[in-house]
């Protein structure tokens, strides 16, 4: 590839241009025939170069053509590429603020996060004032990391999931078959002692712990990377879309699990 066709001319366009700046004015069969562009290409490959503004023309007859002076058609090629460049740039720009806009996940218009590890009395505080949030029902589901753990580890926590729900709250509380052999035996009646309205299914596997309350938030734990039986905290969303997606789930699995309370 020449050094012109890198800036923008065709293999033609090379030739004729090369040629007319050694043979000075002439006509467009005469370049034909010393150029070697086809007669039948020669007229379009003049107009395009006299277009962008390479090659002039003479008022003889038949007309000629004559070449601008090299300094000058590299100044133009080089307007050219740099505004193509440019339009080029704009389009990857556009095109990233699409991904930006489009594919990357979004975050929750209303977030937070708790620190906390299982059973902890940090964790158990804001569980219990979580709870006092909840007006109507609440969703819970408890699979990881209560499957891990042990019943006097996480005991506080459910104490204050209840303690902190209003009398007048439906619960619907689905656990794994797996954290249902951590439970005590005492755990049926520790539910019934309750104020609430309470319904407790199992299901053989779930994939994480969360719950949903009144349809408006959802809180997930997050599973410690190391400590299997326990969690580094639990986020809280209130972002409707994210809120939905979790109930869908939740009633999922309630439609598939068996009643255990």
């Amino acid at each position: 590839m020449s050094e012109l066709a890198e800036l923008g001319l065709s293999s033609y366009e090379d030739q004729a241009y090369r040629s007319l700046l050694v043979t000075g004015a002439v006509t467009a069969t005469e370049l034909s025939n010393i150029s070697g562009v086809p007669k039948g290409r020669i007229y379009d490959v003049l107009n395009n170069l006299k277009a962008r503004k390479l090659v002039e023309t003479q008022p003889n007859d038949p007309k000629q053509y004559v070449a601008v002076q090299p300094e000058t058609a590299v100044d133009i090629l080089l307007a050219e590429k740099t505004h193509e460049m440019a339009q080029e740039w704009n389009r990857h720009l556009e095109a990233a603020e699409t991904v930006r806009s489009n594919l990357l996940p979004t975050p929750p218009t209303r977030s937070g996060f708790w620190r906390g590890s299982l059973g902890s009395d940090e964790m158990s505080t804001a569980l219990q004032q979580h709870m006092r949030t909840a007006e109507d029902s609440v969703h819970a589901v408890m699979g990881t990391p209560y499957e891990s753990s042990m019943w006097e580890t996480f005991q506080t926590e459910i104490e204050a999931f209840f303690e902190g729900a209003n009398s007048e709250l439906t619960v619907d509380l689905l656990l794994s078959e797996t954290v249902v052999t951590v439970l005590p035996d005492r755990f049926p009646s520790l539910i019934d002692e309750r104020s609430v309205d309470v319904t407790v299914r199992t299901i053989s596997d779930v994939a994480l712990s969360f719950d949903v309350i009144d349809q408006v938030e959802t809180t997930i734990d997050l599973p410690h990377p190391v400590a299997g039986g326990d969690r580094i905290g639990v986020v809280g969303i209130q972002d409707s879309k994210v809120v939905e997606e979790f109930e869908k789930c939740f009633q999922q699995l309630w439609a598939n699990a068996d009643p255990l309370i």
